[in-house]
């Protein structure tokens, strides 16, 4: 019986993998549950699951949680240090790591520290910190497996050959609401029609990310550090259905691509059960039903985010930092109104392009320009 605990279980990622634990309630067993705010969410979850430990990261909350909305067998615990704690504890077996943002970085961290294995649905962690992440997992035999359906799709798909004789891999993007339309046609854009997606059901910063496909720039960088890439091994391409989760192209030019319907909980599963595969709740593709799949080029001019992302991957050191902290102060201020959808590329370039870059930077030299970074972008005018 596997113990799981799921950082950020009341977000998108994180209630899709408490189905999935309660699907597979005979060889999974949560073990903890975290969230930032939400805690009456977070004690109707520690009530249907009984978990050992529930953590409110909100620490200012101390005094208004009611300990009875809480299961009587679960520990409640608050602040960062006891996500740390429960992400490290010996009784946890793998760690699923949802926390949106930079802030999820933490509990990442001290999860691969511990030696654990990492269902990793925050990329924030691979963008701020890769090759410190990555040499981390190496030093203490943590597992990090990719949550995120392109990254997943790719992980799956690298097992059908040898890594020497990969030639690139291709993410698929949805294209979001707005793909096909120009620059211009985008300056009008409010909050409310970049949060309706076509495809997917996700939380409101994604959603925007999705938007501005700043998201698919954010998984080429993961992608980078997480499979050890070269950026020319690395393309995008537009897939309005979502069927094709992404490919990977050997030297002898055969394509394995992993399809599915667009459903997170297949790529949580698989993360949670590998090596294994097994029946789970994830919905099936119908071969029967007639369908067609298209796939298209990205526009560079219509969606900037994208050519920033590869730019990133290229440059590496402390510019995934300041790129990823630069956009979620910039989405923040597209969905109160206090920029334009064509302005959160801008402010992101704006502020990579004036920081001060360092090669090789430390994790404290990454929490540092992470804090820079907001700062410019809050004060960043058109």
């Amino acid at each position: 019986m596997k113990q799981i605990a799921v950082l950020g279980s009341t977000g998108s990622i994180g209630t899709n993998c408490l189905d999935v634990v309660e699907s597979l309630s005979g060889s999974l067993q949560l073990a903890g549950i975290s969230a930032h705010h939400s805690w009456e969410q977070l004690g109707s979850q520690s009530r249907r699951f009984e978990p050992r430990w529930a953590v409110v990261a909100d620490e200012d909350l101390q005094n208004t949680v009611g300990r009875d909305a809480f299961s009587p067998k679960t520990e409640l615990l608050f602040g960062p240090e006891a996500i740390e704690r429960l992400a490290s504890a010996d009784e946890v077996d793998i760690v699923v790591a949802a926390i949106v943002g930079a802030a999820g970085l933490r509990g990442a961290w001290a999860a691969l520290e511990a030696g654990k294995r990492v269902a990793l649905a925050n990329k924030e962690t691979l963008i701020v910190a890769g090759p410190l992440v990555m040499e981390l997992a190496d030093r203490s035999g943590a597992t990090l497996l990719p949550v995120d359906s392109e990254h997943s799709a790719i992980f799956q798909a690298l097992q059908a050959g040898r890594r020497e004789d990969v030639r690139r891999v291709v993410l698929t993007a949805s294209g979001g609401p707005f793909r096909g339309r120009t620059a211009k046609q985008l300056g009008d854009v409010t909050p409310e029609m970049a949060l309706a997606h076509p495809t997917w059901d996700m939380g409101a910063k994604i959603t925007v990310d999705s938007a501005t496909m700043m998201n698919k720039a954010l998984e080429v960088i993961e992608a980078k550090w997480l499979f050890d890439l070269d950026v020319e091994q690395i393309e995008v391409v537009v897939h309005p259905q979502s069927i094709v989760h992404s490919m990977v192209e050997f030297v002898d030019g055969s394509v394995i691509a992993q399809m599915s319907p667009p459903d997170m909980k297949l790529p949580i599963q698989y993360a949670l059960t590998w090596p294994e595969r097994t029946a789970g709740i994830s919905p099936r593709l119908n071969w029967t039903d007639t369908m067609t799949m298209e796939f298209h080029p990205p526009d560079f001019d219509a969606f900037p985010a994208l050519k920033l992302g590869f730019e990133v991957a290229e440059r590496g050191g402390t510019c995934g930092a300041v790129l990823n902290a630069a956009n979620e102060v910039a989405v923040e201020r597209f969905l109160t109104g206090t920029l334009s959808f064509n302005d959160i590329p801008r402010v992101s370039r704006a502020v990579l392009d004036t920081h001060e870059f360092d090669s090789q930077p430390t994790l404290t030299g990454l929490l540092r320009l992470d804090e820079w970074a907001r700062k410019e972008a809050r004060r960043w005018t058109p």
